[in-house]
């Protein structure tokens, strides 16, 4: 809860810098934004025994510097600070210390809880100007994410076990984002090019389970 309390403290102070004087006719057109994206979350690439993810959600908050490429804005380079809350649902069992992973058919509920940190980069398109406030764009780029915290927690017969900032996961992760729509709505897309875990193996065979999240960003002048 801390990490959610102080990052809405510097998203607040973050939003009264922005889109100062941007939309002024004759003004360069910059397009600060503060973004919203909510998105149904899936694990790719999961080892074979292990069965599909079940319902699983997110949602990031953040902000975005926005450097125009020239003085109409409709091409445009951004760069942001924000973050992200994941859960997933899933059915890899974690051992205590996070080191030994298996598949347990006991295991009842199973769940993953991340708080991120991330670094949104992007390349913006969109047909927009200086007084037009409704328009399409096309946003693609790249993301970094740091792990704040992790928590992995499942149900067996013997009782409920919590596991905490696991060893083998991956802090540092990478991927691409896509985000592309008209007005307040607009379809989001990531797919992480780092898997979740490193060095992670069951029975023998490497764990790659990456991170994919599909779902709606909403853009705040």
């Amino acid at each position: 809860m801390k990490y959610v309390v102080l990052f809405l403290f510097f998203f607040t102070s973050l939003s009264i810098y922005s889109q100062k004087d941007s939309l002024q006719i004759g003004d360069s057109y910059w397009e600060d934004q503060l973004y919203i994206d909510i998105t149904y979350n899936l694990l790719q690439n999961q080892p074979d025994e292990v069965a599909k993810t079940g319902f699983s959600y997110g949602i990031a908050a953040g902000y975005m510097k926005d450097i125009p490429f020239h003085k109409s804005g409709r091409t445009a380079f951004a760069i942001g600070l924000g973050y992200s809350y994941d859960s997933f649902n899933h059915r890899l069992k974690v051992s205590e210390g996070g080191s030994e992973y298996e598949i347990d058919p006991n295991i009842t509920s199973n769940t993953i809880k991340l708080h991120n940190i991330e670094m949104p980069i992007q390349f913006r398109w969109r047909s927009s100007d200086a007084n037009t406030y409704s328009f399409w764009r096309f946003y693609a780029g790249f993301k970094i994410t740091y792990n704040l915290s992790n928590s992995f927690s499942y149900k067996l017969p013997t009782g409920k076990v919590n596991l905490s900032n696991i060893e083998k996961y991956n802090d540092w992760q990478t991927g691409l984002s896509i985000s592309a729509g008209y007005g307040t709505f607009n379809f989001y897309a990531y797919y992480a090019l780092s898997p979740m875990f490193k060095d992670a193996t069951l029975n023998g065979a490497s764990i790659d389970s990456n991170i994919v999240k599909l779902g709606l960003s909403f853009y705040l002048l």
